[in-house]
């Protein structure tokens, strides 16, 4: 086989698999835990404004086990929301605790921390965590 054909085996392999790119990273990973099909489901029932399906599969996910602590955030984020929007303001509060003991640094994009349902209640949550000012 001469240089230039193996240069083209490797060039074409090389394209193959940056085709690949976005599955690479399942490949060195492995497949994705039973919580994270159950996340990713519930994220896209609640895209769909299936708020019911959404919660069920979100909290499917938690109780699947989530190892990724970004993941736990994310679902208790769409849960709070499905509470908020759904008039249960007190889940929905639960809901933003669970996410502050996770993450302390928690922080909701600007426009959801603008939306008129559960903006208010985030808002809320997070001033009750930060510490009070140091006396001078």
């Amino acid at each position: 086989m001469t240089v230039s054909r193996r240069w083209l085996i490797v060039a074409a392999g090389m394209l193959i698999c940056s085709g690949c790119a976005g599955k690479s990273v399942n490949l060195l990973k492995g497949s994705p835990s039973e919580g994270e099909q159950k996340l990713s489901a519930g994220i896209k029932s609640y895209e769909e404004a299936n708020y019911k399906d959404s919660a069920k599969l979100l909290q499917e996910a938690l109780k699947k086990g989530l190892s990724d602590r970004n993941d736990r955030v994310k679902a208790h984020k769409y849960l709070a929301f499905i509470h908020c929007v759904s008039g249960r303001k007190k889940l929905c509060t639960i809901e933003f605790k669970k996410i502050f003991i996770l993450d302390p640094d928690f922080e909701l994009q600007p426009a959801e921390e603008g939306h008129p349902l559960w903006g208010p209640v985030y808002r809320s949550v997070k001033g009750a965590k930060a510490p009070a000012p140091a006396k001078k």
